[in-house]
């Protein structure tokens, strides 16, 4: 007799999953870049096999990462944001997800600020003392919803030869 394996809780939750292309396209990196951050423990996703399957949490972060990167910043200054966002995304992503909110990061990499009201966001700016650099989280949630599943390409001669030998 076989025992059922518990399923993770975060498989039970019917929540759209994203693959490596997809994560690829949307962060615009390299997927050999999306390798090197699972490599590094920067992101981890769930492995299928060999393939990675993201979460949109994993997803947002990875866009917020690629944002940085192109900042200039180390990846030490970004796994202190991450670690940040992990944190706090938990409680706020259904907020972020929402086409209502508008939820921005706002960094030097020493100091961290998830904000969602602009009067906020323009006194963290103007009391710095160092560059800030802002992020809006709320955009990147949204690059999620214009990605779309591709059909699986299959070659025209193959689809013949499947449908006569069916």
């Amino acid at each position: 007799m076989f025992k059922a394996r518990k399923s993770r809780p975060e498989a039970q939750i019917q929540e759209r999953t994203y693959s490596s292309s997809e994560v690829a396209q949307v962060a615009a990196v390299s997927l050999r870049q999306l390798q090197w951050w699972d490599e590094r423990k920067v992101v981890s996703p769930r492995h299928e096999g060999h393939r990675r399957v993201y979460y949109p949490a994993e997803v947002i972060e990875i866009t917020v990462i690629a944002e940085l990167r192109r900042k200039g910043f180390s990846l030490q200054k970004i796994r202190r944001v991450l670690r940040f966002l992990q944190r706090e995304m938990g409680k706020r992503l259904a907020e972020v997800l929402q086409a209502s909110s508008h939820l921005h990061l706002v960094t030097d990499g020493k100091s961290i600020f998830l904000e969602d009201q602009q009067e906020r966001i323009i006194d963290i700016l103007k009391n710095a003392r160092q560059p800030m650099f802002l992020v809006c989280v709320s955009d990147q949630a949204r690059r999620l919803t214009d990605v779309e599943r591709k059909p699986v390409r299959v070659e025209p001669g193959l689809a013949a030869r499947r449908m006569r030998a069916g």
